[in-house]
């Protein structure tokens, strides 16, 4: 998608026309020419329905916005190249993944996601791919030249005061959460039932009667299942480890492995593709199916251990240390850590409402500090039926950010406000270093940065 000509090539381009042409059919347009990299006008239109699909913010005339953000990325790849910067593989397939079942849950489908963008699958995915591959060296071009920015008390406080109170940020509702969970009893039919479906598939692949993605499509629970079960390539540490033990030992692509349990639920997996520690799987997942019976027989441990609480037989750090089936919490006495990607309280114990498990939010919501919910039912970020009870430790309203509550975000605020000065300021010098060519048709623009127009 982002094309690279080289200089001898468009130069040669430029003196002769502005577009690219082959067998006399107008393929592309040439509008803005970097250092020896071109920025197509096909490159600006895909980027805009990339960003309309993320919902991203476009400042102004995305026809000149979006042209002066390709050529910004371009000056950094260049300097990436100058630094010899390179990115794990691991780390863009994870990504990739990511963002392909974003798209795909926003627009609704596979097929609408090509008729969106006018390709199949497989070309989306390998330009995103590279889009994110790009994104992550840029990444790491900024980590490298400004990453290590570190205030005084006394700066960040004298940021903080030549502030209007306009342009604080409004921090939303945060709360801090302990939880205590009890897993329903799965009866043992249940889950032979759910295994003797996934080896009717095997064997229905094994015959050739079936194809794997097909089954996926039809029967999987995994948000997978729309791209047949594909997971796209990543390392051993990208999976589970019971998954991961059978998925890497598969050295044949027509053979299907046995049935493994996981805490997601029970997987059949076929290999695809491997490269070096990198490979690709299909599977299909099944959840067994818990009974109304198992959930109200959890709900009543609960009752029974809030009761205890209550009564001062016992805390709720103990409860959630020695009683609890949360395995991410009950060596932290039940606290849960906020680990959005991207938010301020990432990393801490902290969670504004949006960034809680929805049915925790929506208890939670209601709650004081201090208080203890009633038992209830919840799915968790394994996609399985827990019965839950959380207690309140903390609770911050809603209000303007100020410096005595909220330091750490004004230290970050701060941070960035520094490091963006340095980039503006690396970027204006880069930008007077480098040859640049805008198409007279793309040059009636007011751009962030001066120095483009020569």
């Amino acid at each position: 998608m982002k094309s690279k000509i080289k200089v001898l090539f468009f130069l040669a381009v430029l003196l002769a026309s502005q577009t690219v042409i082959s067998q006399n059919n107008i393929i592309d347009e040439i509008v803005w020419v970097v250092g020896d990299e071109a920025i197509l006008k096909s490159e600006v239109e895909e980027y805009r329905k990339e960003m309309l699909m993320q919902n991203q913010r476009i400042e102004g005339d995305p026809y000149c916005f979006i042209p002066e953000q390709l050529a910004i990325q371009k000056l950094f790849l260049d300097q990436a190249k100058l630094d010899s910067i390179e990115v794990q593989e691991s780390n863009i397939s994870r990504e990739l993944e990511y963002y392909v079942n974003n798209y795909i849950n926003s627009i609704g489908s596979v097929e609408r996601l090509e008729e969106y963008f006018g390709k199949r699958l497989s070309a989306i995915r390998e330009d995103l791919r590279e889009q994110i591959r790009e994104q992550q060296i840029i990444q790491s071009v900024q980590q490298k030249h400004f990453g290590n920015i570190q205030l005084s008390p006394s700066e960040i406080r004298q940021y903080y005061n030549n502030l209007s109170q306009d342009s604080l940020p409004f921090i939303p509702t945060t709360v801090e959460v302990q939880i205590i969970t009890a897993e329903p009893k799965i009866p043992l039919e249940e889950i032979d039932k759910v295994k003797a479906r996934l080896r009717e598939y095997t064997d229905q692949v094994n015959s050739g009667e079936r194809e794997f993605s097909t089954l996926a499509l039809l029967h999987s629970e995994d948000p997978s299942a729309i791209q047949g079960g594909e997971l796209g390539f990543m390392s051993r540490s990208g999976f589970v480890p019971e998954f991961a033990n059978v998925a890497f030992a598969l050295n044949d692509p027509k053979k299907v492995s046995n049935v493994v349990e996981t805490e997601y639920g029970f997987h059949i997996i076929q290999l695809i593709e491997r490269r070096g520690e990198m490979a690709n799987f299909r599977h299909i997942l099944l959840k067994p199916k818990v009974p109304k019976e198992s959930l109200d027989t959890a709900v009543v441990r609960l009752d029974s251990i809030r009761a205890g609480i209550m009564d001062n037989r016992l805390t709720f750090d103990e409860a959630a240390t020695y009683l609890s089936a949360d395995k991410d919490t009950r060596n932290n006495k039940g606290i849960m850590v906020n680990n959005t990607q991207g938010s301020p309280n990432a990393g801490t114990p902290r969670f504004a409402l949006n960034e809680l498990n929805q049915d925790i939010a929506k208890i939670a919501g209601e709650m004081k500090e201090g208080e203890i919910s009633q038992p209830f039912l919840m799915l968790n970020d394994k996609g399985r039926q827990v019965a839950a009870m959380i207690k309140i430790t903390n609770r911050n309203e809603g209000h303007r950010a100020n410096i005595n509550n909220d330091y750490q975000i004004i230290k970050q605020m701060a941070e960035n406000a520094r490091k963006q000065k340095l980039v503006d300021e690396w970027l204006q010098k880069k930008i007077e270093k480098t040859y640049v060519r805008i198409d007279p048709e793309w040059r009636k623009c007011e751009f962030r940065y001066s120095g483009w127009l020569r």
